[in-house]
């Protein structure tokens, strides 16, 4: 493990991000174990801390089109995991819900994806887990600055 201060933020990001990839890599594999993609389970997420946001809104929040989204939306309907509902004061809006089963499929990625890294950080030496538990504050920060 390298204990010595970076030369600057360009070598730290060069040896962070290749981690951050791998580590997304593998908590994405859990996520297919289920039989969504991490892309669904992302979407299932948001519609769940979002509750009645519609599919223009969602497509808005992720950076991609309406129709794209719109498919997506479709899919996950089709598997039983999302409803749609019409607005009761603006009867041309849509808005999306989980279903119960989208709600439990949403959990067991929670609970497979948490298993797994909770197996790695078991193997690391009390030294190295108190290294990640340190980092985690300032790797939360990275994303409040994201664009």
């Amino acid at each position: 493990m390298k204990t010595a201060a970076p030369e600057s933020a360009l070598e730290l990001a060069n040896r962070l991000r290749p981690v951050l990839l791998q580590l997304n890599r593998q908590l994405r594999r859990e996520t297919r174990a289920l039989g969504i993609t991490a892309g669904q389970a992302t979407f299932l997420h948001l519609i769940r801390t979002t509750p009645g946001i519609g599919a223009g809104a969602l497509a808005e929040r992720e950076g991609m089109s309406a129709p794209a989204m719109s498919g997506y939306v479709a899919r996950l309907e089709a598997a039983g995991l999302v409803t749609r509902t019409r607005s009761g004061l603006d009867r041309r809006r849509v808005g999306l819900s989980l279903t119960p089963a989208g709600v439990r499929v949403l959990r067991a990625v929670r609970t497979r994806r948490t298993a797994w890294l909770a197996a790695r950080l078991e193997a690391l030496a009390p030294g190295e887990q108190a290294a990640i538990d340190a980092s985690i504050g300032p790797l939360a920060r990275l994303l409040e600055t994201a664009p």
